[in-house]
C-alpha cells in the first residue's frame, strides 16, 4: 500500500491507496512541532480500526506547505514504515508537467498536485481547479496538464476569523448556507453570515466569469476542499466536486514516478 501525506496550513491528510484505489484517508491538525512518534500513535490506532496493518505500507510519499513540518513525517516514513519518503516536486517524483509562470519554483506544491489530479480525471481539456483551504486558489491547467498560472485570495475561515478579531462585538459563527437566499439579515449573525457566505458566492462567480473569458476556452470547473460542497449548494458553481483531489494526485504522482538508475 501506499501512504500519501498531505500537509496544509490548517490540516495535514493522510491516505492509504492500494494502486489508484483509495482505502482510507484521515486527517489531523497542521503542528510544525508534532514528533514522528505522535504521528505513529495517532495513525497506528487509526489504521487499525479501519483494518490496516502498518505492514502493508510499501512506500510514502509526502506534499507539504509548512516545510518545517517534512523531516518530522520523513522521519515517521523511515521509523515506523521502513522506507525513505518521497517528497512531491523532487526526484523521483518531479512534477511531470510544466509550470508555465514567472516563478516557477514558488508553485505551492498543492496547486502543482492537484494539477496533477485534474488533468487525470480531465486529460485534454482545459481547466479551472478551486480549492477552497486557508486560502481559496484558482488554478488554470491547459489541455496538456501545464500549470498556467492562477488567483489566490483569504480563505472563508481565514476571512471570517480576522472579521471576528478585528470587530470587538461580533461574535464567533460557523460557516453555513444561510438559512434562506434573502441578502437582508435582521440579527448580527445572520447578517456576517450572508456577508461571508454570499460574499464567496458573488467573488467565485466573479473570478470564474473573468478568467472563462481572459482564457477564450471552454473550461471544466473542478472544486476541492471541506467548503466545495456547500457553496455548491446555492451558487452551483462547479462542474465537478473532487474532494479527494489532492490525495489523487499524491497517488497519480507516485504511479508516474521516474525509475531509479
Amino acid at each position: 500500500m501506499l501512504l500519501a501525506i498531505d500537509v496544509g496550513n490548517t490540516n495535514a491528510k493522510f491516505a492509504l491507496f492500494r494502486g489508484p484505489e483509495l482505502l482510507a484517508r484521515w486527517r489531523i491538525a497542521t503542528d510544525d512541532r508534532r514528533t514522528a512518534d505522535e504521528y505513529m500513535v495517532w495513525l497506528d490506532q487509526l489504521m487499525r480500526i479501519e483494518g490496516h496493518d502498518r505492514a502493508d505500507v510499501e512506500a510514502v510519499i509526502i506534499s507539504t506547505v509548512v516545510p518545517r513540518a517534512l523531516h518530522n513525517l520523513q522521519l515517521l516514513a523511515h521509523k515506523y514504515f521502513g522506507v525513505d519518503a518521497l517528497v512531491a516536486g523532487r526526484e523521483p517524483v518531479t512534477w511531470g508537467i510544466a509550470l508555465k509562470v514567472d516563478e516557477p519554483q514558488s508553485v505551492g506544491a498543492d496547486r502543482a498536485v492537484n494539477a496533477i489530479s485534474a488533468q487525470a480525471v480531465e486529460p485534454g481539456k482545459d481547466k479551472l481547479v478551486i480549492s477552497f483551504g486557508t486560502a481559496t486558489t484558482l488554478d488554470h491547467i491547459g489541455p496538456d496538464g501545464a500549470y498556467l498560472g492562477g488567483i489566490i485570495a483569504p480563505g472563508v475561515n481565514l476571512s471570517l476569523e480576522a472579521l471576528v478579531a478585528a470587530a470587538a462585538k461580533l461574535p464567533r459563527i460557523a460557516i453555513e448556507a444561510p438559512a434562506t437566499s434573502s441578502v437582508i439579515g435582521r440579527t448580527t449573525e445572520s447578517q456576517m453570515l450572508i456577508g461571508v457566505y454570499w460574499g464567496y458566492v458573488s467573488m467565485m462567480e466573479g473570478l470564474i466569469a473573468r478568467m472563462k473569458a481572459e482564457i477564450g476556452k471552454p473550461l471544466t470547473v473542478i472544486a476541492t476542499g471541506g467548503l466545495a460542497t456547500l457553496f455548491q449548494e446555492q451558487g452551483h458553481l462547479f462542474d465537478r466536486i473532487e474532494p479527494d483531489l489532492t490525495l489523487n494526485g499524491l497517488m497519480h504522482l507516485y504511479h508516474q514516478r521516474k525509475p531509479i538508475i
